[in-house]
């Protein structure tokens, strides 16, 4: 959790950008990635200088090479430590002539974040700029993983309130949920097919270390967790570096987040290799036909992204893998033909799990589209029994454009539930669902099949929902609660009028005789 003097701080850099000639917030993340990576390319240089001082053996992975370069100028100056003791000028001019092209040229290493850094621009204006961002992110302590990681996510943030760039990322606590929802394992193999800030993959990430410590202290799992687990696929170079570094500064050593397309290129090598995936795609309308993958089309002929991720999805799949992927709610109704052929394939060539339908302001300010959570596990030979449907109301923030949060920080989230608190009180939960939601999850399979449809959430038998052509919408299935008003039976009503109409009378003829 971060303190209030480190949000200071940070909204302190970000106001130099700002005051300093940079207001596009995405290119002021971008080039506060840069200079992250720099720091952080300097303190890995420095640890590998230690080791060898500690074992008298020379440097094994040098980051920095060693002498002069080919005018007689020092490599050290490249370094972090070397370049913020220098004048604002000097430190401007190593930075943009040489440090730059230093990281252009690191691409050749190997490594998922050098590989991003191949285009970097160097963008900061002035020297006076670069000297007080350099001086102020010197002060910010950067040696703590989860410090180092709610930094970033903390700047992340002000990407989405910053405007225009909000549909980069999903809110924070939808991602904890789907997360939770289907909880990692050491074994997994965990893909967002459209990462960009890599949110998913930091939430699985996240909750492994806090659910399976165990798995950093044995060297095979250590191993998969750092190389082999977390992929993420984008087509915007500026997500993917800034992606990347949120998987470096939350501790992940070689993600492999790349350059793709999704939607328009072969999955050969993809195909049925991962065991999770977790996303939020865009959803842009349509593509053109021609560019789109044909072994996509092969599941789902459609113009639609929203069909094509889907069924990317279950490309991507091995059998016994499961997703929890957000789609917009025309996915769970919609009456194409394309439409009902997805949803009749993972209803009966898959296992549909659940669909949770989310507030329709959940993306405020940046779309209003309703949306909902689908969950659901490949296994090509079917499995579907009862669908949970959970009904969410609140998320805990308002639902207009200003998505304010309406409860206490230990009341939002998943936080009171995870923290191992009763329940929240009837109040708190009519402005928060998610820990409800999270809890009725784990007994799907037990006391929520009793739940009647006016609850608000429920299961439906696969029978019911292919008997509605496969219609996933939470209002096919939800019955409302009628009001029954209590009504005396017709003779004691009769009794109670000839009363009323003999005081009426009586009343009448005493106001007569006052009148005389």
């Amino acid at each position: 959790m971060l303190t209030g003097e480190l949000r200071s701080q940070i909204d302190a850099i970000w106001n130099a950008f700002w005051t300093g000639g940079i207001s596009n917030p995405l290119e002021v993340m971008e080039q506060l990635t840069y200079l992250l990576f720099l720091r952080r390319l300097d303190d890995l240089h420095t640890l590998e200088e230690n080791k060898s001082l500690r074992l008298g053996k020379p440097i094994e992975r040098r980051t920095f090479p060693e002498g002069v370069d080919d005018k007689g100028r020092d490599y050290n100056d490249l370094r972090w430590s070397r370049f913020k003791n220098f004048a604002a000028a000097e430190m401007y001019a190593v930075v943009g002539e040489r440090v730059f092209p230093f990281l252009r040229e690191m691409g050749g290493d190997g490594s998922t974040y050098s590989q991003h850094m191949k285009d970097a621009r160097f963008t900061i204006p002035t020297p006076a700029l670069l000297s007080k961002v350099v001086d102020m992110l010197d002060h910010v302590p950067m040696e703590d993983r989860d410090t180092k990681g709610d930094l970033y996510e903390y700047m992340l943030g002000k990407i989405a309130s910053a405007g225009q760039n909000g549909q980069f990322r999903t809110p924070r606590h939808l991602i904890q949920l789907m997360v939770e929802l289907t909880a990692p394992t050491p074994k997994d193999v965990i893909c967002d097919p459209a990462s960009g800030t890599c949110g998913f993959l930091v939430a699985a990430g996240e909750y492994l270390r806090v659910n399976h410590p165990e798995m950093l202290r044995d060297a095979k799992a250590r191993e998969h967790f750092h190389h082999g687990m977390f992929h993420g696929y984008d087509f915007d170079n500026t997500m993917l570096r800034i992606g990347s570094m949120n998987m470096a500064l939350h501790g992940v050593d070689n993600p492999n987040i790349r350059y793709q397309d999704s939607l328009a290129q072969d999955h050969a090598g993809d195909e049925e290799k991962y065991s999770l995936i977790l996303a939020n795609p865009p959803f842009a309308g349509s593509l053109d036909y021609e560019g789109t993958a044909k072994d996509l089309l092969d599941i789902v002929k459609t113009k639609k992204t929203e069909l094509l991720f889907l069924a990317l999805f279950l490309r991507l799949l091995k059998p016994g893998g499961r997703a929890a992927v957000i789609v917009p709610d025309g996915v769970l109704f919609g009456s194409s033909k394309a439409h009902k052929e997805l949803r009749r394939l993972i209803v009966e060539d898959q296992k549909l799990d659940a669909v949770i339908s989310l507030p329709s302001g959940v993306f405020k300010p940046y779309a209003g589209v309703s949306t909902a959570i689908l969950l659901f596990t490949k296994t090509n030979s079917g499995g579907t029994e009862n669908v949970w449907f959970y009904d969410m109301k609140a998320d805990g923030w308002g639902l207009d454009d200003k998505r304010q949060p309406l409860l206490s920080e230990a009341k939002l989230g998943l936080q009171s539930l995870l923290a191992g608190h009763t329940r929240l009180s009837d109040a708190d939960h009519a402005r928060n669902n998610l820990p409800d939601l999270l809890t009725r999850w784990r007994q799907r399979g037990d006391s929520e099949l009793a739940r009647g449809r006016t609850d608000q959430s429920f299961c439906v038998p696969k029978c019911d929902i292919v008997g509605n052509d496969y219609d996933l919408s939470i209002n096919r299935y939800k019955e409302v609660v009628h009001s029954v008003s209590e009504h005396l039976p017709p003779k004691e009503i009769l009794a109670k009028l000839a009363v009323l109409e003999a005081e009426i009378q009586a009343g009448t003829k005493e106001l007569e005789g006052m009148l005389g």
